[in-house]
């Protein structure tokens, strides 16, 4: 897989995770394609801490309204019912445990579940934005990204850049697995066949447990 292979394979097999009814908030960059795998006979509630909800699929480049962005500024489409609002709400039903999960993307996570998605070392960045708020307020965080970054392992048994938030992970989704944390440690519940479970654990600084995983079907 080329690398916008793997974000959709990844964002595909994320839109699984949700259940009818669920308020969902997606994390810019690759969580921002889960959008367009939402099945149409199912109900979720797209959430953006810049004060929107009701989001849909990304617009047609030549049908977007400039006004209308996420909280990477990139153009978005509102479904019938969506509603805006100001950040003070926005934040309100962050914090105050209203978002039942919550997809990010990120640089490092660790064997404990901590994650590290804000600094990115040599380069300006504007902060961490939201991140914290919603690892800490969401019921499920989902971290969804690729395995590693130029062959360099980002499941790692702990995280050398400075942390988003502690414990908080519940799932990592890559284009070679699906991972479960808990107290135990990070559990390789389901692995893409291109790749054998030697190689996974390879691409992996932290120690995967596995345990009979099942094979990861997106379709």
């Amino acid at each position: 897989m080329d690398r916008q292979e793997m974000k959709t394979f990844i964002a595909k097999r994320v839109a699984k995770e949700l259940t009818n009814g669920d308020v969902v908030n997606l994390g810019i960059g690759l969580p921002t394609l889960v959008a367009n795998y939402i099945p149409d006979a199912m109900t979720i509630y797209l959430q953006s801490e810049n004060g929107l909800i009701g989001l849909g699929p990304k617009p047609e480049s030549t049908n977007s309204d400039p006004d209308i962005s996420n909280a990477g500024g990139e153009p978005v489409t509102l479904k019938p019912g969506g509603m805006y609002f100001d950040s003070a709400l926005s934040f309100g039903i962050i914090r105050g445990g209203h978002v039942d999960v919550t997809v990010l993307g990120s640089l490092q996570v660790d064997e404990t579940g901590s994650l590290a998605n804000w600094i990115i070392p040599g380069k300006m960045v504007p902060g961490m934005g939201g991140a914290m708020d919603l690892v800490t307020g969401a019921k499920k965080v989902i971290i969804a990204m690729t395995h590693t970054n130029k062959g360099k392992p980002k499941i790692l048994k702990k995280c050398t850049l400075p942390l988003t938030a502690k414990y908080q992970v519940d799932m990592v989704i890559t284009e070679m697995g699906v991972m479960t944390v808990d107290n135990t440690g990070i559990h390789l519940v389901e692995y893409n066949p291109e790749f054998s479970l030697e190689q996974i654990q390879a691409a992996t600084d932290a120690t995967l447990l596995i345990n009979n995983p099942k094979k990861m079907v997106v379709n």
